[in-house]
C-alpha cells in the first residue's frame, strides 16, 4: 500500500511544503526513511511506532519505507510525526488516501499518543493557502495561531484517536465533532488599544530634550544614542518608547509573529503579537544570540525586535565585534546566516536605542567625581565604531535632573498617550505620502526616494551644502539628517523641509562627538 501526506517545514522566516511517502509491502520487517535528513528527524520514526502501540494500533510486520520529497532540500530541524503516522494508518486501510487530498498535516507526537505543538505554524498555514490547500490538522495548541491565517479551515486536534476518529466521520458531521479554528483579529487590535503603557513618560520629570528626541524617533523608526551620567533616567526613558510608537498594523503584526511563530516564542492563548518588540539584551550576550545562528539557524535578538526596538544599554560593554554585527542588519533591514544547507534570512528591521556612561566611571564631565583619563574615556568609546555611531540618527545628552523637576507638582509633564497621538498623525502623513511603495517610515527611504519625497528649496539646499561643509560629514549622515528633518516636519504638519528643521536634526546628531573624540 501507498499514501502520500502533505506537511509543511520553516526555512527561514518562510516556509516550504513536504511530501511524505508511505509504502508498507512484504518482506523482512524493517522501518526506512529516506529523502536527505539529519538523525534527529529520523528518530521519528520510533516515537511514531510506541505512539500507535499506546493508541491502541499495530504495525504490520512488514517492509515500511518513509520519504520526504523533495529530496534535495536537507531536512533538518523539522518535526513529522504526525504525516508519518497518517501515512502509516492510510497504508493499512484505517483511514482514506482521498481525505487527504489538499489538506495539511503536522504535529509531533508524545508517547502516550498525544499531538503535541510544533513552531513555524503560522508561516506554514500561510504558504499552505497560497498552495491551494484547503484544510490544515494541527495541534491542538496550535489552533488559534493557525487560525488566524484567513481563507483556509484549520482544525485542532489533541490525540491520535481523535484524528482517527474526526478523519473516519462523514464530511457533513465533521465540522460538529470538532469546529475549525476562528480568531477574531479585529477583537484582539481593539483590546490590545485600550491596554496602557507600561511605563509613562508622565512618570519621567525634566528631560525635555530628550523626550522630543524620542518622539521624532517613535514617528520616523530613527536610531538613537543617550549619553549621560547614571541615575538620569536613560533606561526609563527607553521603556517608554514603546508606548509612543504607532500601534502594529495587520500586516506588521503577521510579519512580527512568523517570526516568533518560527523561534517557538508565541505563548499559550497569543496567536498574534500585537505590541511592538522591546528588547534588552545583557551586554554578555553570544553573537550568535544576537544576531542569530546555531546548527539550525535560528532568529537572534535583533530579529525578534523587528518592528520594534532593540535597547542597549551599557553600550560600549557589549565589545566592538558585536556591535559591528549590528551595523549590515541596520542598513539592509535583514539579516542572512549562511550555513552549509544553505542561506537563512530574518527580517530586522527595528529602532536601535543606545544607552551609555559618559565615561568608565560614569561621572565625567564633573571633575571632581570623575577621575579617569583622557586615554581612558578615548578607549572605552573606542569599543563604539565610527559607522555604527554614523547610523544613529539621534545622538543626545541626558544631564542630571533638576531639583526643580524632581520636586514639581505631579501631572505637569505631559503622558504617553498625548505624545503617541502626535506620532500617530506624523505616521499618518507618511502612510499617504508612501502609499504603494512599500515603504512604512521616514527612515525607510534610500537615495532615490529623498529626491522624490523630499525636495529641498534653494535656501534648504545652500543650509545642508554649509553643514555639510563645515562639519565633513559622510554621505549616509547627509541623507540621515534629511530624514530626520522630514520626520520633524511632519510632526510640526509641514508640508515642506525647512531650514530650522535641518537645523534641528543637525543639532541632534552633535551629541555624536562623545567624550572620548573631542
Amino acid at each position: 500500500m501507498y499514501s502520500k501526506v502533505t506537511t509543511g517545514a520553516v526555512r527561514g522566516v518562510g516556509s516550504y511544503l513536504l511530501r511524505v511517502e508511505t509504502n508498507i509491502s512484504n518482506g523482512l520487517p524493517a522501518f526506512n526513511m529516506v529523502g536527505f535528513m539529519t538523525g534527529e528527524v529520523r528518530e521519528a520514526g520510533e516515537r511514531v511506532r510506541v505512539a500507535l502501540k499506546n493508541a491502541g494500533i499495530t504495525l504490520p510486520a512488514s517492509r515500511i519505507t518513509v520519504n520526504l520529497a523533495p529530496a534535495d532540500i536537507p531536512k533538518r530541524g523539522i518535526v513529522i510525526d504526525l504525516p508519518v503516522a497518517v501515512g502509516e494508518l492510510i497504508c493499512m486501510g484505517m483511514l482514506r488516501q482521498d481525505d487527504f487530498e489538499d489538506v495539511l498535516v503536522a504535529g509531533e507526537l508524545g508517547l502516550n499518543g498525544e499531538i503535541r505543538p510544533v513552531r513555524g505554524v503560522l508561516p506554514i498555514v500561510h504558504m499552505a493557502r497560497g498552495q491551494g490547500i484547503s484544510t490544515c490538522i494541527l495541534p491542538r495548541d496550535n489552533l488559534e495561531e493557525g487560525a488566524v491565517v484567513e481563507g483556509i479551515r484549520v482544525i485542532g486536534v489533541r490525540s491520535l484517536n481523535e484524528l482517527i476518529m474526526y478523519m473516519n466521520a462523514p464530511a457533513c458531521s465533521r465540522d460538529e465533532l470538532i469546529p475549525p479554528g476562528k480568531v477574531d483579529v479585529d477583537a484582539l487590535f481593539k483590546e490590545q488599544a485600550q491596554l496602557r503603557a507600561e511605563v509613562d513618560l508622565a512618570d519621567v520629570r525634566g528631560q525635555s530634550v530628550a523626550k522630543k528626541a524620542m518622539e521624532i524617533a517613535a514617528a520616523g523608526f530613527h536610531n538613537m544614542l543617550m549619553t549621560g551620567p547614571p541615575g538620569t533616567g536613560k533606561s526609563m526613558l527607553a521603556k517608554c518608547l514603546p508606548g509612543i510608537m504607532p500601534p502594529l498594523s495587520f500586516e506588521e503584526s503577521m510579519e512580527v509573529s512568523a517570526v516568533y511563530s518560527v523561534a517557538g516564542m508565541l505563548g499559550e492563548g497569543q496567536p498574534l503579537v500585537l505590541r511592538r518588540p522591546f528588547l534588552q539584551p545583557h551586554h554578555s550576550i553570544t553573537r550568535a544570540a544576537l544576531v542569530g545562528g546555531g546548527i539550525v539557524p535560528m532568529p537572534g535578538q535583533i530579529s525578534l525586535s523587528h518592528r520594534g526596538v532593540l535597547f542597549l544599554d551599557e553600550l560600549p560593554e557589549f565589545g566592538r565585534e558585536q556591535l559591528d554585527l549590528l551595523r549590515q542588519p541596520l542598513e539592509d533591514h535583514e539579516v542572512t546566516i549562511v550555513r552549509q544547507s544553505g542561506s537563512y534570512r530574518y527580517p530586522s528591521r527595528f529602532i536601535m536605542l543606545g544607552a551609555c556612561n559618559p565615561c568608565p566611571c560614569g561621572h565625567y564631565p564633573d571633575r571632581n567625581r570623575c577621575r579617569c583619563t583622557p586615554w581612558e574615556i578615548k578607549r572605552y568609546f573606542g569599543r563604539i565604531s565610527g559607522p555604527l555611531l554614523d547610523r544613529m540618527d539621534l545622538c543626545i545628552t541626558v544631564p542630571r535632573a533638576r531639583i526643580e523637576d524632581i520636586q514639581g507638582p505631579a501631572g505637569k509633564e505631559e503622558s504617553s498617550s498625548s505624545v503617541r497621538s502626535r506620532v500617530m498623525e506624523a505616521c499618518q502623513r507618511q502612510s499617504h505620502r508612501f502609499r504603494g511603495t512599500g515603504l512604512h517610515f521616514n527612515s525607510d527611504m534610500r537615495a532615490p526616494d529623498l529626491e522624490k519625497y523630499c525636495r529641498l528649496g534653494t535656501r534648504e539646499q545652500g543650509c545642508l551644502r554649509d553643514l555639510f561643509e563645515r562639519s565633513g560629514m559622510s554621505v549616509r549622515a547627509y541623507h540621515r539628517i534629511i530624514r530626520v528633518a522630514r520626520t520633524i516636519a511632519d510632526l510640526e504638519g509641514q508640508e515642506e523641509i525647512r531650514e530650522d528643521h535641518l537645523y534641528m536634526a543637525y543639532t541632534y546628531r552633535q551629541a555624536e562627538a562623545l567624550p572620548g573624540e573631542r
